[in-house]
């Protein structure tokens, strides 16, 4: 949560962006509403004093909707529920009364991308409420936006633009702009209808590259994880990386083997290197170089029980077995260091034998906070030449 002079410079930085004659005072007396907002919790927390700060924001004027939507910064999710409900409220109320909405503000709202994803899209709907086409017109620029959803409108315009042009069996300009529709998009669903378009035109789509999937790796194993223990238990590769190390593994003698994935979305199935096991533990590690220091996030899909470690840190791990699997299903915040940064990941098998429990497998991949890929900047190391 922003503390109250965070909040207040958030919200004047605001007021002096709009030049809101006179509303320097105003949005000073809406910082203790919103902080009182911000303080919202679980099972009722904070909810009484926040019902009055919702009130009084409910009842402000239209023209200090960018400052309440500069509020949701730092905001919990209930929190930010909380004053999108107070930003509707204010402008259902001004448009039913024959009001305007500050549309100019809004857009520099919306422009200014400092501003939390969530306040910038709901400035987009209050945008779009007055006028569709001015909307229209702001997506051509946010093609690359932080956002997530404004992104996802954006992409889903040149998409429909894309199948406009194939409609009148104008090919290349189809072609050209699915391409660009396939560089801005990050949600798996539009990736995979616009991959579907390309290919059918004729087009080669690298899919891994375009997620940004690791998909070389070392791994070694199968380790013993009879009755789940191979979850906790401690073997080699988790003390030291050797990539020469031979180890008793499970069924004999075991040492580090190159394995690339062809998968499309870049799983790294055990059971490939090692034949179908039941109650077994690997690992698979990988080189990741990176050209400064930088925040990132480690994203991954698996079924099975796993950990995660980046340069001997473990980050998290989850133990469970056949469950749902999809692509970003665990997002693990990480801190890549310049150069050489070394990613190990775990992954359990377990002792069920029914047909939809043979997968033994993960998918990684290394992203910005917006879901765009970090690629490495040197090859992995190889076990072999």
């Amino acid at each position: 949560m922003p503390s109250q002079i965070h909040l207040l410079s958030i919200l004047s930085f605001v007021v002096i962006q709009s030049q809101l004659a006179g509303a320097a005072s105003t949005a000073t007396s809406l910082a203790e509403p919103i902080r009182a907002i911000h303080s919202v919790g679980p099972e009722g927390a904070g909810h009484v004093p926040a019902s009055a700060a919702w009130r009084t924001l409910a009842a402000t004027d239209a023209a200090m909707l960018p400052v309440i939507l500069a509020g949701m910064a730092g905001a919990n999710d209930l929190a930010a529920n909380w004053l999108r409900s107070a930003v509707e409220t204010i402008a259902t109320r001004e448009l039913k009364s024959g009001g305007k909405l500050p549309q100019a503000d809004l857009q520099k709202f919306i422009g200014d991308t400092r501003h939390d994803p969530r306040a910038r899209r709901l400035a987009f709907e209050l945008v779009a409420r007055v006028d569709a086409s001015l909307a229209d017109r702001l997506l051509t620029e946010l093609t690359n936006d932080p956002s997530a959803e404004l992104r996802r409108d954006a992409v889903g315009k040149l998409m429909k633009q894309a199948a406009q042009a194939l409609a009148a069996s104008d090919k290349p300009a189809a072609t050209r702009l699915f391409q660009q529709s396939l560089s801005a998009a990050r949600d798996v669903d539009q990736i995979n209808d616009i991959t579907k378009q390309l290919r059918a035109l004729g087009q080669v789509v690298d899919l891994p590259k375009v997620f940004g999937f690791i998909t070389q790796w070392n791994v070694i194993g199968p380790f013993d994880s009879i009755g789940g223990k191979g979850f906790a238990a401690v073997y080699p590769p988790e003390e030291k990386i050797d990539l020469s190390g031979e180890y008793d593994g499970k069924t004999g003698r075991v040492r580090w083997r190159d394995f690339v994935t062809t998968n499309e979305y870049g799983l790294v199935s055990m059971n490939l290197p090692y034949t179908p096991l039941k109650g077994a533990a690997a690992y698979a590690f990988t080189e990741f170089h990176a050209d400064k220091p930088q925040a990132v996030e480690i994203r991954l899909g698996s079924q099975n029980a796993w950990k995660v470690w980046l340069n001997g840190r473990y980050l998290f791990g989850q133990d469970e077995y056949h469950r749902n699997k999809a692509i970003d299903q665990y997002r693990l915040n990480a801190e890549l260091q310049k150069g050489r940064n070394v990613i190990l990941v775990k992954v359990c098998q377990n002792e069920q034998t029914d047909d939809w429990a043979v997968d033994w497998d993960f998918q990684l991949r290394v992203c910005d906070p917006f879901g765009s890929p970090i690629f490495s900047t040197v090859a992995p190391a190889k076990t072999t030449p």
